[in-house]
């Protein structure tokens, strides 16, 4: 796919090319939630950081109804605003003006009210927790992606939300028919 000012990347995954400087994405996966003019928003969902028991960040006295105790993975997102949350999950949940949804199969939701659904059972059957995000200025994406710091693919459920995070780096790979271990760090154009 040829990458120019006019591509949109939103719903794509991104995949970190062995030459990746920065430590922070090296070996990483990202979800493109949104990509325009004025930049790009995604988050790798390939950094786990353990598991979060949804019990502990709510307020379980607000509820109506007993916590369940449900654990979500918690990733790191990116290094921006590392402090915020994002849940990246299945499209089968949609909690009105604050869930954009990013492709027919992903959306993404930042707000607390999707957590206590998820608690409640009443959440998205798929979901990822993300703190921090990824983003790109105007033009910075396409120019990392013409530099050869990443490669462009279509996600899965399955590579997003049960594939282990440890290989998920090396499936997304596969899924474009690319071996590891056959990729080089050096751009060429020709």
């Amino acid at each position: 796919m040829a990458i120019d000012q006019y591509s949109d990347l939103t719903g794509r995954l991104l995949i970190a090319m062995p030459s990746m400087a920065d430590p922070r994405f090296s070996h990483s996966v990202v979800f493109i939630c949104a990509h325009n003019k004025d930049g790009a928003m995604g988050l790798i969902v390939n950094k786990f950081l353990g598991f979060m028991k949804l019990s502990e960040i709510l307020d379980s006295d607000e509820s109506s109804e007993e916590p369940n105790n449900h654990r979500l993975p918690l990733h790191f997102g990116g290094p921006v605003e590392r402090k915020r949350g994002f849940v990246l999950h299945s499209s089968d949940y949609c909690a009105e003006d604050v869930t954009l949804k990013v492709t027919d199969a992903f959306s993404m939701t930042a707000s607390l009210h999707v957590l206590e659904e998820i608690n409640q059972g009443k959440g998205p059957e798929l979901a990822l927790l993300a703190m921090g995000y990824s983003g790109w200025g105007p033009g910075q994406l396409e120019e990392e992606i013409l530099d050869n710091s990443w490669l462009v693919a279509d996600p899965t459920s399955s590579l997003m939300f049960v594939e282990e995070d440890d290989q998920k780096w090396a499936q997304a790979l596969k899924q474009l028919g690319v071996d590891p271990h056959m990729l080089s760090g050096s751009a060429g154009r020709a």
